[in-house]
């Protein structure tokens, strides 16, 4: 297992600390399983896709679940009847993957076609935080504009 230490940047960097936390939870969450296997591709300049290999599964024994900053699939398949198997190479178990979005990601949709699950993701930075101009000495002062004044005559 390869294990990163990052003592010597926590002690030089300052507001960090999530980033480092959230590097060491996901090399210990993705030590063992690598159930199902995914891709992450990046299909634009803001919208990614993942895609899960899934084969088995039908769409309502995926979940998948957004919150800030973390996207869930889950996968139960209902237990199968009694059967005698002499060999058993496709998995038949369910599964949980996480995914940590960076600020601003949304789900834009989820689609499930031949074994392959896709989510699309898109980050909308809100306009507020985008970054902006700001001319020097260039700007009129900003005015303050009551009620219609014209019209009390």
């Amino acid at each position: 297992m390869n294990r990163f230490d990052f003592t010597p940047y926590r002690r030089t960097t300052v507001g960090f600390d999530r980033l480092f936390d959230l590097l060491e939870r996901q090399a210990r969450a993705n030590a063992g399983d690598n159930y199902p296997p995914f891709n992450i591709e990046r299909s634009g300049e803001d919208a990614y896709r993942i895609t899960l290999a899934v084969a088995g599964f039908k769409a309502e024994d995926i979940d998948i679940t957004a919150q800030q900053n973390l996207l869930v699939v889950k996968g139960q398949r209902p237990e199968p009847q009694e059967r005698e198997y002499l060999h058993v190479g496709i998995a038949n178990r369910g599964f949980e993957r996480r995914f940590e979005l960076a600020d601003f990601v949304r789900v834009e949709a989820a689609d499930l076609a031949d074994g392959l699950l896709t989510i699309d993701l898109v980050r909308e930075v809100p306009e507020a935080m985008k970054p902006k101009k700001v001319l020097i000495g260039a700007q009129n002062p900003l005015k303050v504009i009551e009620g219609d004044n014209t019209a009390a005559a």
